[in-house]
């Protein structure tokens, strides 16, 4: 399948007729193979990128850990965002990235299933939650940490088709 850009549809599909916020009806859609995904990163002093990555950090394997978190995150996504529908996910998996200039842990998650509805928000929040689990294990050293980026890399599959962003440029 060719990755496309689709035109952005001319109205939002959360809202009704009458401008009121409701969930979008996949009642009529067919289950369709779909998969997402997303990435973020976390910035932080060089010391903090050296507890995580030689696993001396006091509360224990912050990647590990943050991979749980991650995979828990997705899948309470629609008890997270409002009008998400709770969807049976088939898999989520979390791959870590260190980079040194800028210190960064740079997160990618890939969430699917089959069903109505995609997966995009269930990606996006595993790399938020998890990336939140980093800060959390970590913010006894470093409070300055900043987790950007997070976006939708690829989506496949659905009405709208497949998704592909644009390269992020370079540190």
């Amino acid at each position: 399948m060719t990755p496309t850009q689709p035109e952005a549809p001319d109205t939002l599909t959360h809202f009704d007729a009458q401008g009121q916020a409701h969930m979008v009806d996949v009642g009529h859609k067919p289950d369709t193979r779909r998969v997402a995904v997303a990435e973020g990163s976390i910035r932080m002093e060089a010391a903090t990128l050296a507890l995580i990555e030689h696993g001396t950090a006091k509360k224990g394997d912050v990647l590990g850990i943050a991979r749980i978190a991650g995979i828990m995150g997705a899948k309470k996504t629609a008890d997270l965002i409002p009008l998400c529908h709770p969807i049976a996910l088939s898999r989520v998996a979390l791959d870590w990235a260190i980079t040194h200039e800028p210190c960064a842990v740079w997160c990618t998650a890939t969430a699917e299933t089959t069903g109505p509805t995609g997966v995009e928000m269930e990606a996006l929040t595993a790399v938020q939650v998890a990336l939140l689990t980093v800060y959390d294990m970590c913010k006894a050293v470093d409070r300055g940490m900043t987790i950007d980026g997070v976006r939708l890399l690829e989506k496949q599959g659905g009405k709208s088709g497949h998704f592909v962003a644009p390269a992020r440029p370079s540190p």
